[in-house]
């Protein structure tokens, strides 16, 4: 391989992994709810995430489960939902356009 070509290799090489370092594909937040509905997450004083980019687990969210007791059919409602205040950990992922609401980190104030 030639001088040029090794250079060119080497290039290649540094500019992936800057692009890599640069994108920062994911890592932990912390934020606290300032809005429920519509869910809004604070990470700052400059970013606040909006619902459409918060993807919520079973910890954070309320749902629903269908289950069955001495033959009959029942629903177990879970009320998990997120409250104003509540801190949060997030994974951010895609470079910061989604956030995974992972759990809350302590009990709302009040």
């Amino acid at each position: 391989m030639s001088l040029d070509a090794q250079k060119l290799v080497m290039l290649i090489k540094q500019a992936a992994v800057e692009a890599v370092n640069a994108k920062d594909p994911m890592s932990l937040k912390i934020g606290e709810v300032v809005s429920v509905s519509p869910l809004r997450i604070s990470i700052n004083q400059k970013i606040t995430i909006p619902a459409s980019q918060l993807l919520l687990t079973n910890s954070v969210r309320d749902y629903t489960v269908n289950c069955l007791d001495s033959g009959d059919k029942k629903k177990i409602i879970f009320r998990l939902g997120l409250k104003k205040g509540e801190k949060v950990l997030m994974l951010r992922c895609d470079g910061g356009q989604k956030f995974i609401v992972l759990d809350r980190l302590e009990a709302p104030n009040g």
